[in-house]
This record gives C-alpha cells, structure tokens and sequence, in this order.
C-alpha cells in the first residue's frame, strides 16, 4: 500500500514506477453515464461536507475571477500598461486565478482543439481502450487519480499526456482518431507553451524581479508541461459527486481551455466557492503550487474543484506548465527578506509530484506541508 505519511520532504518518497497497475478494475464514467442508472455508485458519493452546498456557492452577481486583456499590456500608453499589471498583480495574489483574453492563441486553434477531443470522448469504448493508462505515468485514456485502493471516484474520465521534455513526448501515445487529433495537440500544445512564456515574463515584472526570473528558476527553455483533456459525462445526481474534487495544482501553472457552454470549475474564495463563468476566447490561468514556493506565498495557489450536472457533458483542456523535474524549487531569493523569510524549503518538481500521484487531489494540504518550521 503506497501511502505517503511522512511529511513530502527529504528523501523518504517511492516512486510510482513500481505501479504497473491499478489498485482495482478501472470504471469508465462515461459508462456508467450512457447506461441509463438513475443511481450513481457509492465510490463516486462524497460526503455531505464536501459536495457543494447552495448557501457556499456564488455564481450570481459580479463575483467572477478577474478578467485581464493582454493586449493592454504591451500598450504605448504607459498608465493603460500600468493598469492592466495592477490587475494581474491583484488577479495572482488575491485570487490566484485570472482569465485572459486578446492572448494571442488563435480562437480558432482553440475551438478546433476542444472539438477533436469532443470528438474522442465520444469514439466507441474500444476504441479508446487502447489507450488506457497505468499509475506509473498516467500517460493515455484515464478514470481516477491517485491509487489508493477504495478511494472515492470523481466522475470524470480524462486523457494525460506529456509535450515537453521533448524527451518524454510519444505521439504515438496520442489518439489517431480523430484523424486530425495528434497535430491538431502539436499545433495546440506550442501555441499554449509560448503564452505561458509571456505569462512568465509578466509575472516576473510584477514581482520586481528580472524578466527572466521565474522561466529561469523553472529551468529556461527546459521545462516541463503536459496535458490533460477532462471529459465530465452527465451526472444522474450531481448534488452528491464532483467532477474533480478540490485541489490546487501541483506544478507551476495551469492554462485552462474551458468549456464555452457548461460553466463547472469553482474556485475557493475565503468560505464559499464562485462558479467560474467562462468568458468566450478565454484562456483561465492559475497559480500552481511551484510558484507559489517560488514567490514566497506573495502568489498564492488556490483550492479548486469541478462541479457536475445532470443536463449536459463538459470538456476541458488543462495545460500544465512546469518546472524541470530536477532542480530544486525554493523561494526567490530577491523575495526572502528579513521580515519575510523563505517559507519553503528546497524540493524538486519530481519530489513533489509522487507525493501528489500517491494521494490524489486533497485540498491544499500538500503545499501547506512543506512549509519550514519556524
């Protein structure tokens, strides 16, 4: 049994390659969904404390994510630049979320994406089969997380698979069909890369820090960053399941390519939880766990979780921006001062991950865990 007790640190962590298999026969939700049930199973039933709660959740009224124009950044006018910096400075330390728009991404690369995924999630289940997946990478076809044996479920399948290091990149583990899907994920994947560049440079700048800072400590141009296509079917009791229950991410920052038509990602705001509203050609961006480290808190990851519904299926593309598995990740030194100490220890990506891998998602209890005694 693979349970990581001891705190996420040191040296005392197993690797997952000894993981061929699941703990259990995988499930797939979309199955369950297709076959009619009106009664969902008991792995996929959460308690009642963690399930939302209509008098915790906002979706009403003004209250969404902060909403930044990337375009106003690179304006001649200086005062709409330093605007527009202020905003994505109070997006990443207040809310730790941000929606982008004008980002440079074609719409229509992005709609072509979310569509030949649709697309595979719907292929009949053999077809899909061949891709299944194992814990050791979680690379392919996907219908839990973690691997502890009789965890509770979310109801959600997904498909996971690396882009960069070029060196873990098979693309003969990414779906042939649709036809188009493998070089429409090449054409993707690049375009997401290159925005999360200038998302770091941006970052850089807000904090005061060269604008080379943070892509540096994450390793240059030798970064890590994959992919992972959530497919959420239609839930027969959606008051007691999640699609994905509450998390931060544990790497440096997730672009998150959301279904237009089904709103579903909550974010934790203080005591309630706000139903994020996609606005259309939208990229949402969050602060993962590495940053965080990285910053010294003054960017803050922040817990979030995907409500499901008995109307209507939703897709969405997470791309994972991270550091290099290898190099340790410690608060910037520019940003550890006298009355702000590093709260972090060095630790590696790589590290941090199988303790994540063991778990699952479990609120924000991975990164509170690391940090330094005082």
């Amino acid at each position: 049994n693979l349970v990581a007790r001891s705190p996420p640190y040191g040296h005392h962590y197993t690797t997952m390659n000894c993981l061929q298999s699941w703990p259990e026969p995988v499930v797939r939700v979309q199955s369950l969904s297709d076959s009619g049930m009106r009664v969902i199973p008991d792995r996929y039933i959460k308690r009642s404390s963690e399930v939302p709660s209509p008098s915790l959740c906002s979706s009403g009224g003004g209250d969404n994510i902060p909403v930044i124009d990337l375009g106003e950044l690179y304006s001649a006018d200086r005062t709409i630049r330093e605007k527009a910096l202020a905003r994505v400075s109070s997006a990443c330390r207040e809310w730790g979320f941000l929606q982008v728009v004008n980002h440079g991404v074609s719409h229509e690369l992005m709609e072509a994406a979310r569509e030949v995924w649709r697309e595979f999630f719907h292929l009949p289940l053999e077809a899909k089969q061949g891709y299944a997946n194992s814990p050791s990478t979680y690379e392919g076809y996907g219908s839990r997380l973690g691997v502890e044996k009789g965890a509770k479920l979310d109801w959600s399948d997904y498909f996971f698979l690396n882009y960069l290091p070029a060196s873990l990149r098979d693309e003969k583990k990414w779906p042939s069909l649709p036809p188009s899907c493998r070089q429409k994920i090449a054409d993707y994947s690049e375009e997401v890369v290159k925005l999360a560049g200038k998302l770091m440079k941006i970052f850089s700048i807000d904090l005061g820090l060269e604008e080379d800072c943070l892509q540096q400590a994450f390793g240059g141009e030798d970064i890590g960053s994959c992919l992972r296509v959530n497919f959420y079917p239609k839930c027969p009791q959606p008051d007691l399941a999640l699609g994905l229950s509450p998390h931060s991410d544990p790497g440096g920052m997730t672009l998150l390519l959301p279904d237009e038509n089904v709103s579903g990602l909550q974010v934790r705001r203080g005591d309630s939880w706000v139903t994020v509203k996609p606005v259309k050609n939208a990229f949402i961006v969050n602060i993962g766990d590495q940053l965080q480290v990285l910053t010294n808190a003054n960017y803050k990851s922040v817990e979030h979780r995907v409500i499901v519904n008995s109307d209507q299926e939703r897709v969405s593309l997470a791309f994972f921006y991270n550091p290099k598995g290898e190099i340790p990740i410690e608060p910037a030194k520019e940003l550890v001062t006298e009355d702000r100490p590093a709260l972090y220890p060095p630790m590696t990506f790589n590290e941090y991950r199988v303790f994540i891998r063991t778990r699952g998602p479990c609120g924000k209890s991975q990164v509170e865990a690391l940090k330094s005694p005082r």
